[in-house]
Formats: structure tokens, C-alpha cells, sequence
């Protein structure tokens, strides 16, 4: 590949067989049920038929992707320090990306460009469609030597040489890396919700799915609905939910393995380099500059087993960024231990954040949670069980759910903070998982203050920090001196000449 990226060029030609395994990786998913279906109530001279189906599939997703790689061009504008995309078949699309709005530039390599020995390279900037260009084939001395015109912005020349010499540099010395052991740590200590999230997914899949193959072999429902109940009593019920525990815990362990494995953190020409993953290796390169909000965070059992999780938050595109797409905006650094967080802390932050002066929140901030999640729910449940015979047996779980939960808003209320020093504010918050919020003042975007009327007397109000990356609130402290602080890092922002990216 030519790596003189002044002039438009293409992907490697390998890229045809990537693009078109890609096609018909997603023409497979949405047709697989249908082809099952197919496969099992068709008869045998219809069998002709389907396997045509299927070679009118691969020849064209072949001929669709061969006309992606014609059309699909990318160069660098140097004078105006832009990079510009064309691509689309019918539908003509030219994405220009603004150097300087690059947040982090992702080499990847998964199985198949392992087999074929091409990188991909992923380009994520601050804009509302989260990852703005992917190239799916690229050699790896092009690869880098781009990576170094889109994060640092140079005229970069570089020898294929000095590419393996500070590649080479970078994986002898990272000044993180995650064994085996402490993955299995993570995986057994963090991430519960959204492995709970993939099985209820999961279940929900395979029930929908499930329905739909009963309809099509005209299997009685009824007669499976009253098996599965048969066998259903108090000793299988509790099986069934030791079974779920145990699942959810080894989705856990996957999930993490597929993930970090052998994640890697080490400083690569003037920015971070992360590498980790078991079948697709990842490789992401990030500017120190362009993290907006540092978070580490622990809960009890990090805290016996001397580890933490931290993340590095990046800029999004106002509230338009939702679920999948954040997270492309967020770097996750499981399993650190506290000198590993420090190292980290100030290749971002140049130095390590220290708690000065510290605000809490008045106690009126158990109100309105206690009121809206235990009072009301409960009272609603209770007039209901005084009315309805079957709701009464219940009545003891209530009483537990007020305990819990007046337990637990009391610990968040213990752990909501907010401490300040000249160069950081750092929020805490969190019941199970305590985390620290970091975000440097020149990276406030906006900053708004308000009260309740009826806090007007107590002197109670709310503080919100508005940044690139989400927002940072601070609930039921003391107005006066919330008024303070940011006349405080108003003066701050508008007295530094420093950019926030």
C-alpha cells in the first residue's frame, strides 16, 4: 500500500474477502431461522433450491463488497489538516474528520485478517455517530504510520524500522498488564448487571426464537406448558436458581477473558496504547489530552483482593449517545492495583488528585429517595394486600424491602462527595461500587446551580458540571458555598489558556 497519504487510495484488495465475509456474516443472522425452518420441512427436491439461495448469497455479497473496495477511498488533507472518506455504492458519502477532534484511532485484528495478514483501523472522534470510518484492510507499517498523522497531526515520516523498534519498545516495557489470575478476579468481582443483561437477552432470544418454531412444526404449546410446570417444584426451583447464579458468574468469566485477555497499557509516541483481547486482538491508541473524566472505582470484595476498575471517559456528542455507542467513548482498565492507578493517573492528569476540601450533602438528601422508593411503593402494596387475600402472605417482604432499601439510600448518602483542590474535583459516590469521578476545571463545559423553593430557607441547592464526556452532579449541599466554588473554577477557566481536547 502506498504510504503516501496525500493521495487517494484504496484499502488492501484483501479487503474484498473481509467485506464480504462481513456481508455474509449479517445476511446469515437474518436469515437463519428462516433457513432452518427451510432445511427441516422442505422435501428433497427442494434441497437444490436452498443450497442455490445460499450460493446466490456468498456471490452477492462477493460482488458487493468487491464494489465497496472500488469505491472506497481515503486520503489526508495536509493544509487544512483534515481526513477525508468517500465511500457508498449507489448512495455517493464523504466524511471529513477534523484531526484534532480524533480521540483515539483503534488497530484491530481478528481472525480471518489474522489468516490474511491485514489490520483494521477504526478512527472515533467526538461526533454524534460515534466511529466515524473504519478501514477493514490495511497493512500494519500504513496502519501506523496513519496513526501517527491522525493523533498527532504531523508531516510523520516513518521507516518501517522505526515502526518495529517502537512497537518493540512499547511491548518490552507496559507499565500495566493484566495476568490471569487477576482477570479471573475481575470476572468473579465486577460486572454483574450487564452479564445479568446478556442472559435475560440471552433467555428472551431463545424463548421468542422457541415460539416461532413451534409455530412452524405446529408443536402443541399447551402440552409443553403443563410438562414444564409438572416438574416444577420448591427443590428444582431453588436448583434452577443456584444453576443461574453459577451461569451468570461463568458468563462473567468469559465475558471478561474474551475481552482482557493479556490486556496490556504502556505510553506509544506520546499516547496510550491498549492491547487486549483472546480471539480478536485490539489494539488502541488514545491521547491523554483528549479524556475528559478519569473514573476508578471498588466495592468490598476489590477492596480485601488490593484491585480496582478504572475508565478513562472521552468526548460524545451532547445526550444523542446512548448505550452501545458510549461505551465506544469510554476505555475500561479492570483489575489495577493502587501503584498501577497512580502510574496511570499521571500519564493523564500529570500528577496524582488529592482530596483537599471535602462538601457533603445535607441530610435532606435521604428525603425525596425514601419518600418516592420506599413510602409510596409500600403504601401502595400494603392497600393493596388489606384488599386483595393472595397479596397478604407477601406483607413480610415488604417489610424487608423498606429495611434494605432505607439501608442502602442511607450509604449512598454516606458516600455522595465532593472534594476540591486547586487542579481537581473529584466526585464520590455509589453503594456496592465506590466511585471516584476525576475531571480537571478547563474541562467543564457548562456549570448549573438551582434550588428547590423549599430550600431556600435551609440553604440547600444542586450542582451540576456539564463536560464533553456526561455530567458530574453534586445533590443537597450547601448553596452559599456551592455559589462559591464556581465563581471559583469559572475564574479558573477563563484565567488558563489551556484547550479542553
Amino acid at each position: 500500500m502506498n504510504n503516501d497519504f496525500s493521495k487517494p487510495q484504496r484499502e488492501s484488495a484483501f479487503g474484498i474477502i473481509i467485506m464480504g465475509a462481513h456481508t455474509m456474516l449479517k445476511i446469515g443472522k437474518a436469515t437463519f431461522f428462516l433457513f432452518v425452518i427451510a432445511f427441516v420441512k422442505m422435501s428433497g427436491s427442494s434441497f437444490t433450491f436452498l443450497m442455490l439461495g445460499i450460493a446466490a448469497i456468498i456471490v452477492f455479497s462477493l460482488i458487493f463488497a468487491y464494489l465497496w473496495y472500488l469505491k472506497f477511498t481515503f486520503f489526508l488533507d495536509k493544509e487544512k489538516q483534515e481526513f477525508v472518506v468517500n465511500k457508498g455504492i449507489l448512495n455517493r458519502d464523504q466524511v471529513i474528520i477534523q484531526l484534532d477532534k480524533i480521540q483515539q484511532v483503534n488497530i484491530n485484528q481478528n481472525i480471518l485478517q489474522k489468516m490474511i495478514g491485514v489490520y483494521g483501523l477504526k478512527i472515533d472522534t467526538a461526533g454524534a455517530h460515534g466511529e466515524e470510518v473504519s478501514i477493514k484492510a490495511i497493512d500494519e507499517i500504513s496502519a501506523y504510520i496513519l496513526k501517527e498523522h491522525l493523533l498527532n497531526g504531523e508531516n510523520t515520516t516513518i521507516t518501517q524500522r522505526e515502526v518495529e523498534q517502537d512497537n518493540d519498545k512499547a511491548a518490552a516495557a507496559p507499565f500495566l498488564k493484566l495476568s490471569s489470575w487477576t482477570l479471573l478476579k475481575v470476572g468473579l468481582t465486577s460486572n454483574y448487571g450487564q452479564s445479568l443483561a446478556l442472559l435475560v437477552a440471552f433467555f428472551y432470544t431463545v424463548i421468542y426464537e422457541g415460539r416461532q418454531l413451534l409455530d412452524a412444526f405446529k408443536i402443541d404449546k399447551d402440552e409443553i406448558q403443563s410438562t414444564v410446570t409438572g416438574m416444577l417444584t420448591i427443590v428444582t426451583v431453588f436448583i434452577l436458581i443456584a444453576c443461574l447464579l453459577i451461569l451468570l458468574l461463568i458468563i462473567n468469566l468469559i465475558r471478561t477473558s474474551y475481552k482482557y485477555f493479556e490486556l496490556e497499557i504502556s505510553e506509544h509516541s506520546n499516547t496510550l496504547l491498549l492491547s487486549s483481547g483472546l480471539i480478536a486482538k485490539k489494539n488502541t491508541l488514545v491521547s491523554p489530552d483528549k479524556v475528559q473524566i478519569t473514573t476508578y472505582s471498588q466495592n468490598y470484595f476489590q477492596k480485601k483482593l488490593n484491585m480496582l476498575n478504572m475508565s478513562l471517559k472521552q468526548a460524545h456528542f451532547g445526550q444523542s449517545k446512548k448505550g452501545h455507542e458510549m461505551q465506544g467513548n469510554t476505555l475500561e482498565i479492570p483489575g489495577c492495583n493502587a501503584g498501577e492507578r497512580d502510574e496511570l493517573l499521571k500519564m493523564i492528569l500529570a500528577k496524582v488528585p488529592l482530596k483537599e476540601k471535602t462538601f457533603i450533602p445535607d441530610w435532606r438528601f435521604l428525603n425525596l429517595p425514601i419518600f418516592f422508593k420506599m413510602v409510596l411503593p409500600v403504601s401502595i402494596f400494603l392497600i393493596m394486600a388489606f384488599n386483595i387475600p393472595e397479596l397478604k402472605p407477601y406483607m413480610s417482604a415488604a417489610i424487608l424491602y423498606v429495611m434494605i432499601g432505607v439501608f442502602m439510600i442511607y450509604i449512598s448518602y454516606r458516600r455522595h462527595r465532593i472534594s476540591v483542590s486547586q487542579d481537581f474535583i473529584i466526585k464520590t459516590s455509589g453503594i456496592w461500587d465506590i466511585a471516584n469521578e476525576i475531571v480537571v476545571p478547563n474541562k467543564i463545559q457548562a456549570i448549573t446551580t438551582f434550588q428547590y423553593p423549599w430550600h431556600k430557607g435551609v440553604d440547600v441547592g444542586h450542582l451540576t458540571l456539564h463536560t464533553a464526556a456526561g455530567q458530574i452532579h453534586f445533590k443537597h449541599g450547601n448553596y452559599t458555598e456551592i455559589k462559591q466554588l464556581v465563581n471559583y473554577w469559572l475564574y479558573q477557566v477563563e484565567s488558563r489558556n489551556e484547550n479542553w481536547m
